[in-house]
């Protein structure tokens, strides 16, 4: 009797990011916030971070994403269209379909992902699934956000932090054992807990209330000092799930470490938890501050560029974001050229 066949792998064949060309510094910000430099790089680890112009959308950061990840796995189309994002540029329609449609991928599926932060992965989880399914034989995934449409410009707490990019990658059916398979995605959450990160205003609750939205409601709001906690805890229990599922000895047996870019003191504690030294770390947060779901696609695209993360490495992933909701995996880094334009 013959044995069923193992379903196919999701690998990653093209990666590509797109960060907005204006630039915002700790300086621009001390400006006309309460605020400093130093106080800012001392509690965020950001220097600076770009910020979209006027009239610029979360899809144009993600069709750039989008073109640069196709171009990388040497052109060509997708059957599917996954945007991981937490400012689509309408709450109706998705905005997916009109990132396809732009990067001339009109008629294939197309839909949204809202995982905030940890947005990223699930979006990942989803389109291999739709790999492993037999539903398609490529994704083209892509994480953008456009968060300081959504940040009070006058709250110091979140405004030094937050900025806006995109990062996306391609894959392709492939098998299981082969450098960029992307494996098991250990995802959690915990909605008890959804006031620690949200916005307010806006959604169906507020509105069916039949009251109407306090000053301030319809911008983003975070309760650090909680925050910082549940982050440090599920990505460290997290990512040791996910290095037991690909049958790797601990924390040590990775190569490159990546976590979302959320704050320059979570990303320290959370490699410290897990024992991994800090040649190991894969980090951007100074130049680009935490750019929601898409920080972990622009960081890997990143550090892929300036040959941080090479073939062979075997890498660590792991986020946090509004939920809350948490992710990591672990997977062979395989051989990627990037596309900058």
């Amino acid at each position: 009797m013959t044995g069923r066949a193992a379903a196919p792998a999701a690998v990653i064949a093209g990666i590509g990011r797109y960060l907005p060309p204006d630039v915002v510094t700790n300086d621009d910000l001390a400006a006309r916030l309460d605020t400093s430099d130093e106080w800012i790089r001392s509690r965020t680890g950001i220097a600076s971070r770009r910020v979209i112009a006027p009239g610029v959308t979360t899809s144009d950061l993600a069709v750039e994403a989008g073109r640069r990840a196709l171009a990388s796995a040497g052109g060509g189309d997708a059957e599917a269209v996954v945007l991981a994002t937490t400012t689509p540029d309408q709450p109706c329609p998705a905005t997916a379909p009109l990132v396809a449609d732009r990067l001339g991928l009109g008629g294939v599926a197309a839909f949204d992902v809202s995982s905030v932060c940890s947005g990223f992965l699930y979006g990942l989880a989803t389109a291999a699934g739709l790999i492993a399914s037999g539903t398609t034989e490529n994704v083209l995934l892509i994480a953008a956000d456009a968060f300081t449409t959504i940040i009070d410009p006058a709250d110091r707490s979140t405004a030094v932090i937050f900025a806006d990019g995109a990062g996306a990658v391609l894959l392709r059916s492939g098998r299981p054992n082969e450098p960029g398979a992307v494996g098991r995605v250990v995802l959690g959450s915990d909605g008890s807990l959804g006031g620690l990160i949200e916005v307010p205003a806006g959604g169906a609750r507020q509105r069916s209330s039949g009251v109407a939205a306090e000053p301030g409601e319809e911008f983003f709001r975070m309760r650090g000092r909680e925050t910082f906690r549940h982050a440090v805890g599920r990505m460290t229990e997290s990512s040791r799930t996910a290095l037991a599922a690909a049958g790797w000895d601990g924390p040590l047996a990775a190569d490159r470490f990546a976590a979302h870019q959320a704050n320059g003191r979570i990303l320290t504690a959370v490699a410290e938890e897990l024992g991994i030294p800090p040649e190991r770390r894969l980090s951007n947060i100074e130049r680009t501050g935490n750019t929601g779901a898409a920080s972990l696609a622009v960081l890997l695209a990143e550090a892929t560029a300036r040959g941080e993360l090479a073939a062979g490495h075997k890498t660590l992933l792991t986020a946090f974001g509004g939920g809350l909701a948490w992710g990591a995996t672990a997977l062979l880094w395989p051989e990627l050229k990037t596309v900058d334009d």
